[in-house]
């Protein structure tokens, strides 16, 4: 029997991609089923979702917390008007099931499925949850995790813990770093907006670098300030590097990838542990809790990663965790595999089937 669902959030790819996967999987079964992203203006949803061809409305909703006293009362003032906005969305939709997957749209959209009596649940990516989805677990009927909750957070009754799910794109490559050429291929990425401290540091990390410049291939996520000067830099210093504001294919930047320099958003986590790439993992010291952090200790602690807090990220720290790894491509490759053991690839499945069978009862 076809379902029609709601994935609410996005603002972020982090939030985002985890619901274009959800969506992925139920079209995979039927693709009778129906899907609708609700999100906000805000967000990166837009510009992502009408490539992948999913409907998407938008709510007039922002977030509350740190945003200092007058826009979070602004912010307040217009939670009332965005329920009903929601209210609305889902008469005209009338969905079977809303799923919430973090964003300023999951609150009131999955609020308002559950004042009307649909069914609803949320995917929570990171080890530590948003105020949001820290609220919604206490009305929802399925919460879905990445990271063991140990009931910290949680209900336990009605979590699982599915891992992050990833879109069906990851999973056509090699599963491992298999060399396929002389280049050392470096992917460094900010998450879908890029990182300014990253690319400073990469710019201060080239000289360093220098004894490398033959042999590495550089791919670089800048996002759209930071896409111009990061170019010069590259010339200046005579590497070869493809800079771009955005990668919308990041499966295949995955692929051809020996080590990645990133961020330790939930999503980079889960594609990291889904496609088995080695990592140096710069967490973004502002994240709410410092949730980055705890991500990236996860593959720390497994042998998979290497993690620079952003306040030691220096130019010539970088340069030597680089150097080090090429020259060591059996550490290398052991972090890539034990990146792959941390992955679940059946993350999407686990919550379609949780959600179809909350649908049953």
């Amino acid at each position: 029997m076809a379902v029609r669902v709601i994935i609410a959030g996005g603002g972020t790819g982090g939030h985002l991609f985890p619901g274009v996967a959800i969506a992925e999987e139920l079209l995979r079964r039927d693709e009778k089923n129906r899907i609708l992203f609700v999100g906000t203006n805000r967000g990166i949803e837009k510009k992502v979702l009408k490539g992948l061809g999913f409907r998407l409305k938008m709510l007039n909703v922002e977030g509350i917390k740190g945003r200092g006293m007058i826009r979070s009362l602004l912010a307040l003032s217009k939670l009332p008007g965005s329920l009903l906005q929601s209210m609305g969305l889902i008469r005209a939709f009338r969905p079977d099931i809303v799923i919430g997957v973090g964003g300023y749209a999951s609150g009131p959209a999955v609020l308002a499925a559950r004042l009307m009596g649909i069914r609803t649940a949320i995917a929570e990516q990171n080890s530590i949850p948003g105020l949001t989805n820290r609220i919604l677990g206490r009305f929802v009927d399925r919460i879905f995790i990445s990271f063991a909750d140990d009931g910290k957070w949680f209900p336990p009754k009605k979590t699982l813990i599915s891992g992050n799910p990833i879109r069906a794109a990851f999973f056509k490559g090699k599963p491992v770093v298999e060399k396929t050429s002389d280049k050392f291929s470096l992917l460094i990425f900010g998450g879908s907006q890029g990182a300014h401290a990253i690319n400073q540091a990469i710019q201060t990390t080239l000289p360093f670098l220098q004894p490398l410049k033959g042999v590495l291939s550089i791919v670089h996520q800048t996002g759209e300030g930071d896409c111009e000067g990061m170019s010069a830099a590259y010339e200046t210093q005579g590497f070869q590097a493809r800079v771009v504001p955005f990668i919308h294919d990041m499966a295949a930047a995955y692929e051809t990838a020996d080590l990645l320099i990133c961020r330790a958003g939930a999503t980079s986590i889960a594609e990291i542990t889904a496609i088995g790439r080695a990592a140096i993992l710069i967490p973004f010291p502002y994240a709410i809790a410092d949730h980055q952090t705890e991500n990236a200790k996860v593959l720390l602690k497994a042998g998979a990663a290497i993690m620079i807090p952003e306040k030691e990220l220096v130019g010539s720290r970088l340069a030597d965790e680089i150097i080090n790894l090429y020259h060591n491509p059996s550490l290398l490759k052991d972090m890539a595999k034990n990146a792959a053991n941390l992955g679940n690839i059946y993350a999407a499945s686990d919550i379609v089937d949780s959600c179809m069978a909350i649908l049953k009862h």
